[in-house]
């Protein structure tokens, strides 16, 4: 990710150098893109100026004016990026190069030479525009421009008119255009002994040949360790740590860029710069009028603090913490990223980690984290990820909302997502002792908004061992549940993902046990036995309550039209129904049923007509329902099918059967949706159904979200609050061997 970004502030630079030039010639040529006859009419002019080049080396007046125009329009032409490439077509490089060196002059000759200087300065300009497109910059290095420009550096670096730094300086940002982004010409450069006059015109009295010479050496730098070398070993060092402490913005500028190219993925110039004192100057960038100057500092400031523990210990210790966290809420982009950068590389040290919290830097990083920015996100979350290990940190991140940050963001790279993890499973590590004393302190007297912070906070990050310690003895249940009835949809969506996270942690009770076991142990006749009159002592009457029905209905109706006999025989009739037409026979055991369930104990037991009675009636039962009923009760476990789960749990319910009711309460669970959930809820209310109860409430605290945007949403949440209290005192009180003492 460094790399990658000095490579695009090389690229910036680049640019910034062209229009600097263009700047500098006072004049604004707009030229549209050449196509057709204006491109012709184009090519023939840059010919001509060829030709006049070509025909123009001499030390004639006249020539070398002619030359200067010539240098002139090609300039003014190559400032449009669009016509270079008919520039370059035109055959302009070779004459270019051609006039960067200066025309023979006769034996003796000492005297005053008309346009010295100008006309190699116009062929430099004229060339640094065109390599600033790459394709070209090969070309007219071929063509001998190197050599040329190198020696421009050697032949004037000991004089200094306004003409001569002119022409050094041209000459300069030829050399950083030219290899700009390109390996091998930066090796050339140095082949060509480029990189000795170029230190030593650091210390030019022109403030602007300083420039151009840092400039150059900060692209010859970047990517290339031989060319490093030679920087330093020219002793370049000392003077570039005294350009940071210019006032002129465009030298510390171009100085610290040139540092941070040496020092880039080099451990030994490193130890080398900081030897050679450039820390304390390069922190007092930090606060420097010149924004490119200070994201310079701040990003060098990170390489130093990189792999040197005591270099971080320093770098706090003089002061830098301060500006760099001022840098965070600066509109500049970049700026807030290397400040970000540094400071999560000082966050890696244990010492720095409560000063930079405590002098104000979590919640402008906590920020950061909305940026849209990629590179950004994840220098902030680098940069809490450090702060996080520090447990005095801890409360102060829960307290400003930090955990939610983390957990709510959408973060660009999968980096930046793996690095949000690490940092909420270290501030999860550090939840307990004297961590957890003081945020369940801060739950007891803070402002509501923070003590429902703190809740948020711990229902995703405690232990299962300090569960009833803070949401039972401490409050934070009801924190929560508020929450699920505040008018706010963020606050209720937050409590109601806290309270399932919660639900994750403490779930001592599954759908298939949460409701109480039977109190009598189970005898199984087993499946032989199941609606077998063999040893039967009672008999099933299932699904005659509607023949019955109908033969009353029927008898009642034919009563008031029939003499007496016909009344008798009709009553007869009624009498024979029950026993022939009552239903369908399925074959029991008592001894089976009376452990079966405190319902047929009660019938068989008590003081109930079916105590003692061969058939009995079963109403309202369906004979599918009925006999998977009595398979249950046989076998101890049935296939519960989905189509007839609700009217088993109806029959289940009425005769206690309680493991019968887990089953079908686990049937139904499975195809709980948001459509019918409500319903879902209801049917678990009116048949005390406890598991299936539960699975609804964790269904809808899980997809809160979702439910949200349906009406009605709210009347259930209220609903199921108070079931949602006894659901959690029940899961979270339980015998705590860790408990806390407060």
């Amino acid at each position: 990710m460094e790399l990658q970004r000095r490579e695009d502030q090389g690229l910036s630079e680049r640019k910034g150098q062209k229009r600097k030039l263009e700047e500098e010639t006072k004049e604004d040529h707009e030229i549209s893109v050449p196509t057709g006859d204006a491109r012709r009419a184009l090519l023939a002019e840059v010919t001509a100026q060829v030709n006049v080049l070509d025909s123009a080396f001499s030390w004639r007046e006249s020539d070398r004016a002619a030359a200067k125009r010539a240098t002139h329009v090609l300039a003014e032409l190559a400032k449009n990026e669009e016509v270079v490439n008919v520039i370059v077509e035109g055959g302009a490089v070779p004459a270019l190069v051609k006039h960067l060196q200066a025309p023979p002059c006769e034996d003796g000759d000492r005297s005053t030479k008309p346009f010295e200087h100008e006309v190699e300065k116009g062929s430099a300009f004229a060339l640094g525009l065109l390599a600033v497109k790459p394709e070209h910059q090969q070309l007219i290095v071929d063509s001998g421009a190197l050599s040329h420009l190198v020696n421009i550096l050697r032949r004037h670096k000991d004089n200094s008119t306004r003409a001569v730094n002119s022409v050094i300086r041209r000459a300069a940002d030829a050399i950083t255009n030219l290899a700009h982004e390109n390996s091998s010409i930066k090796t050339r450069v140095r082949m060509e002994g480029g990189i000795p006059p170029l230190v030593e015109l650091l210390e030019f009295t022109d403030t602007k040949v300083q420039r151009a010479a840092a400039g150059a050496l900060r692209t010859l730098a970047f990517k290339n360790d031989e060319n490093k070398n030679q920087i330093v070993e020219c002793n370049a060092l000392p003077t570039l740590i005294l350009m940071l402490r210019s006032e002129d913005a465009a030298i510390h500028y171009e100085a610290v860029g040139v540092i941070g190219n040496l020092v880039h993925s080099s451990p030994n110039i490193k130890k080398e710069v900081l030897a050679a004192g450039a820390l304390q100057p390069v922190i007092g960038l930090l606060t420097s009028c010149c924004s490119e100057s200070q994201r310079e500092a701040a990003l060098l400031l990170g390489q130093f603090a990189a792999t040197d523990s005591d270099c971080k210990v320093h770098i706090v210790q003089r002061g830098a913490v301060r500006p760099l966290i001022e840098m965070l809420h600066s509109p500049d982009v970049q700026l807030k990223e290397m400040s970000a950068f540094a400071l999560g590389r000082l966050a890696q040290d244990t010492h720095n980690q409560a000063g930079i919290a405590h002098i104000g830097g979590l919640l402008p990083l906590l920020k950061l984290l909305d940026s849209k920015n990629g590179s950004l996100q994840h220098n902030a979350a680098f940069a809490l990820y450090g702060l996080a290990d520090n447990e005095d940190n801890v409360s102060d991140f829960i307290r400003v909302g930090g955990v939610q940050r983390l957990q709510d963001g959408e973060f660009i790279v999968q980096a930046t997502k793996d690095c949000v993890s690490k940092t909420l499973k270290r501030l999860e590590e550090k939840i307990h002792g004297r961590v957890l004393n003081h945020l369940l302190y801060l739950m007891r007297v803070a402002e509501k908004p923070v003590q429902r912070l703190v809740a948020l906070a711990l229902a995703h990050l405690c232990s299962l061992n300090d569960q009833r310690t803070i949401f039972i003895d401490n409050n934070g249940l009801e924190l929560l549940l508020g929450l699920l009835g505040s008018t706010s949809p963020k606050q209720q969506l937050d409590g109601a993902v806290a309270l399932f996270k919660l639900a994750n942690k403490a779930m001592t009770l599954s759908p298939m046990d949460a409701a109480p076991p039977s109190p009598t142990p189970q005898v199984y006749l087993g499946e032989q036995y199941v609606n077998n009159a063999t040893l039967s002592d009672v008999t099933f009457l299932v699904e005659g309550c509607y023949v019955i029905c109908l033969l009353e209905a029927l008898i009642l109706a034919m009563e008031k039209h029939l003499v007496m006999g016909q009344k008798i025989a009709f009553v007869v009739i009624k009498i024979l129904s029950f026993f022939s037409l009552a239903g369908r026979r399925f074959y029991a055991h008592r001894i089976c049923l009376l452990a079966s369930s405190d319902a047929f104990r009660a019938m068989f037991d008590g003081g109930y007509r079916e105590k003692d009675a061969r058939d009995i009636a079963i109403p309202n039962i369906r004979w599918e329902v009925f006999e998977l009923m009595m398979r249950f009760i046989y076998t101890g476990s049935v296939d519960v099918m989905l189509d007839i789960a609700q009217d088993l749990l109806r029959a289940a319910d009425q005769y206690l059967l309680e493991g019968l009711k887990r089953l079908c309460e686990y049937t139904i669970a499975q195809d709980i949706s948001l459509e019918n959930v409500s319903s879902m809820y209801e049917l678990s209310e009116a048949f005390h159904a406890i598991s299936l109860r539960h699975t609804c409430i964790l269904f809808i605290l899980e997809h809160f979200d979702k439910l949200s945007a349906r009406p009605g949403h709210l009347q259930l949440i209220q609903r199921t609050i108070p079931e949602i209290r006894n659901y959690f005192a029940k899961a979270l009180t339980k015998p705590n061997p860790h408990n806390l003492r407060l």
